[in-house]
């Protein structure tokens, strides 16, 4: 291995305090014996959902000091989540989101492209039984692979081939002392009551199911390449100007045309369709001329003169939940501005060019998209609809929320497209970008910058 940083996520958990043990300890006897040295980070995401949150944050920074004194070359890294769930939203969906945000971000930050994660082979076999459950297909079935690249980072789980008891065995072995977190006796938790109800009874009938399971996974793994691969192929065969060449689709047949949607909607929309939405889809298309199917308030698919293609939309808000204008006060002296009506806080970064005057910071109103702004993505282009600018720029219907700001009837910064031409500060005046922060997912992401 080249010396790099290597990255741990570390809950203080028996799993995640095994695996951050058994890694620096391996990273100091590489240093030994080859002089390669490889600095271990520990990463530690405060979800802010239990009382004992804050105990076992600080049970993980006081491992690592003692470990140092042991000779681990070892940094502590932990970030704090504001996690606001949606009415009827999934704390779970919610909470793994933030988690893996926060990790990556923590890894950019101290320059690590590898983060490892301690999931054993039960886990494999849980998530496996829960996606069945939920009746998902071969990329759910997958559950978690060994090791994967997103965005720059690959996350590795270097043990996902050995049983729990193998952990247990050596936490006992060095006498590594962990949390027990009160959560996982909570049977409102989907994955609690599936390891507390229906674990035990499974594996006591069928010994041999977490590795059952487990090699059941790596075979959906498999399929879901293949699937993914054919739909590659598939889809640049039938790429139309702005979407799909509706008849060419038809014509591969059900199963093949569910499978190109399935990649397609997810790259332009930005997220997975549901199975179901996919079976009406595919069941309608062939019949149809020109059809408009919405989707639940994201945008729509449109099937116009042979060609489908997707319209990204803005959710309607009824009239008693529409966020009204706020003005702002002078925020030439601030850095981050909390806007919690629109569900984020604004960032400000002084830049040497590219930013809005400072001076345009004094007088800024935060609106809503209320219809028939306009907006000049570059010096020289003409202004369009934002709603156009939204579709020239590829941004996601996730990643149109946020405030729109102005000053005056001036439209200056919209979240996901950056700075509107018409203001951009001359180079040599002092001058900020803007960047717009979103906490709806449970953590700040950034959704627009300037």
């Amino acid at each position: 291995m080249t010396p790099r940083p290597l990255a741990v996520a570390c809950s203080g958990g028996r799993d995640s305090i095994a695996l951050l043990h058994a890694t620096w300890r391996a990273a100091r006897a590489l240093a030994d014996a080859t002089g390669q040295l490889h600095p271990i980070h520990a990463f530690h995401v405060h979800h802010g959902l239990s009382r004992h949150a804050d105990d076992w944050l600080a049970h993980c920074a006081e491992q690592c000091v003692q470990w140092r004194a042991q000779g681990a070359d070892l940094q502590f890294h932990a970030r704090h989540l504001d996690l606001l769930p949606s009415p009827g939203g999934s704390i779970e969906a919610l909470a793994r989101s933030g988690r893996y945000a926060a990790l990556a971000d923590m890894a950019r930050a101290t320059g690590c492209d590898t983060v490892l994660l301690a999931h054993h082979r039960e886990d494999q076999a849980e998530t496996f039984l829960l996606q069945a459950l939920r009746g998902a297909g071969a990329a759910g079935l997958a559950s978690m692979p060994a090791s994967i690249w997103r965005e720059g980072i690959c996350w590795r789980r270097p043990w996902l081939q050995h049983p729990r008891a193998a952990i247990e065995a050596y936490v006992a072995q060095h006498g590594l002392r962990h949390i027990e977190d009160d959560s996982n006796t909570d049977s409102r938790y989907a994955r609690n009551r599936l390891r507390l109800h229906l674990w035990p009874a499974l594996t006591q009938a069928f010994p041999q199911a977490p590795q059952v399971l487990g090699d059941a996974a790596r075979h959906a793994q498999d399929a879901a390449e293949c699937l993914q691969a054919l739909a590659e192929i598939d889809l640049g065969a039938v790429a139309a100007e702005d979407g799909l060449d509706a008849a060419a689709a038809v014509a591969l047949g059900g199963a093949r045309l569910r499978n190109l949607l399935h990649l397609w909607l997810q790259r332009t929309v930005g997220e997975p369709p549901r199975a179901s939405w996919l079976d009406r889809l595919s069941r309608e298309l062939p019949t149809c001329t020109d059809a408009r199917w919405p989707m639940a308030g994201m945008g729509e698919l449109r099937l116009w003169r042979g060609v489908l293609r997707w319209i990204p939309g803005m959710p309607v808000l009824p009239a008693a939940e529409r966020v009204a204008p706020v003005a702002l006060p002078d925020l030439r002296a601030e850095r981050c501005f909390p806007l919690p009506t629109f569900g984020g806080v604004l960032h400000i970064e002084p830049v040497a060019q590219g930013g809005v005057a400072l001076d345009g910071l004094a007088t800024l109103t935060a609106r809503p998209r209320s219809g028939g702004e306009q907006f000049q993505r570059a010096a020289g282009t003409p202004p369009r609809a934002l709603k156009k600018q939204y579709q020239l720029a590829g941004v996601p219907a996730q990643g149109r929320g946020g405030p729109l700001l102005f000053c005056g009837e001036q439209l200056v910064f919209v979240p996901g497209l950056g700075m509107d031409a018409r203001v951009v500060a001359p180079d040599g005046r002092p001058q900020v970008a803007l960047h717009w922060h979103a906490h709806h997912t449970g953590h700040s992401t950034t959704q627009g910058t300037g």
